[in-house]
């Protein structure tokens, strides 16, 4: 039998870890540069102040798209954030350890890696026939809502349960309630982990189209209220690459996605700091 020694085992494990990491880095470095490439041409500003033609065509800009996916993503964040990290430390914090608390926690996980038409038919059949909220951005919003609700619990009880004990003992010695230990020591400390959930919120819910397909409507008009019908732009993407094959139009729908996502990024976490640093007693 062949053996290797402990040295050179740790150096291949070495050379394995960074390979497979500079790999990851490249493909997304590539994947990006490519539609940057293609799409970056295409982008000027009547491109971004200009609202689609419709039809076959393609043509036209996505001024109303812009403001259809900000009111989209605001009013989902509004709903979720609350109710997402609210259930995260009731699971972390109350909740007992039973066999309830252990089938919400497997039904969170499982509602998690359901596919996304399902929570749009879903959507269909409650916000849009049941509610008569109609194809508007309320839908819409209401579906990613269910559809991204699994994600951030599991994202805020994993970042909360992080937190060391001793935090939680510290301040509960020094005279603080249950819920002051919670709001002064263990959310701030948290609010790294949290933040990282809501990131991978948003960008899955910028992407997503299969479940807003069915609830939102696709109108290209102006969005006048959240029972308007509109489009985001991951949908303008899907329509110019599928129905009217107007691919340097999506190409440049993508770059524009890709900047959102890292201005949304850059933005929820300059907030989460300015968060932890205020509950901390920062500046």
């Amino acid at each position: 039998m062949l053996r290797v020694s402990a040295r050179t085992t740790q150096r291949l494990a070495i050379v394995c870890v960074w390979g497979a990491g500079l790999a990851a880095v490249l493909s997304l470095l590539t994947i990006i540069g490519y539609v940057l490439v293609r799409g970056l041409p295409d982008i000027g500003w009547s491109f971004l102040t200009t609202p689609p033609k419709g039809g076959v065509s393609g043509e036209g800009g996505i001024s109303t798209v812009i403001v259809a996916t900000l009111e989209l993503l605001g009013l989902t964040l509004a709903m979720l954030v609350p109710l997402g990290v609210g259930a995260g430390i009731y699971m972390s914090e109350y909740a007992p350890d039973n066999s309830l608390t252990r089938f919400i926690r497997l039904g969170t996980e499982t509602l998690a890696g359901v596919p996304s038409i399902v929570f749009g038919m879903f959507g269909l059949a409650l916000f849009v026939t049941a509610l008569h909220f109609r194809f508007s951005i309320l839908s819409g919003a209401l579906t990613l809502v269910c559809l991204l609700l699994p994600t951030l619990i599991r994202a805020s009880e994993e970042a909360l349960r992080a937190v060391p004990h001793s935090y939680r003992e510290a301040a509960l010695a020094l005279g603080a309630t249950r819920w002051q230990t919670i709001w002064r020591a263990v959310l701030p400390a948290a609010v790294p982990g949290i933040a990282t959930g809501v990131i991978l919120c948003i960008g899955r819910g910028l992407g997503e189209t299969a479940c807003l397909f069915v609830t939102m409507g696709g109108s290209a008009a102006l969005p006048t209220s959240l029972l308007s019908s509109g489009r985001t732009l991951s949908l303008d993407l899907f329509y110019r690459a599928t129905a009217t094959n107007n691919i340097t139009g999506a190409f440049a729908i993508a770059v524009i996605l890709i900047a959102l996502i890292v201005v949304t990024n850059a933005i929820t976490n300059w907030i989460s700091q300015r968060f932890r640093a205020r509950m901390t007693g920062g500046a």
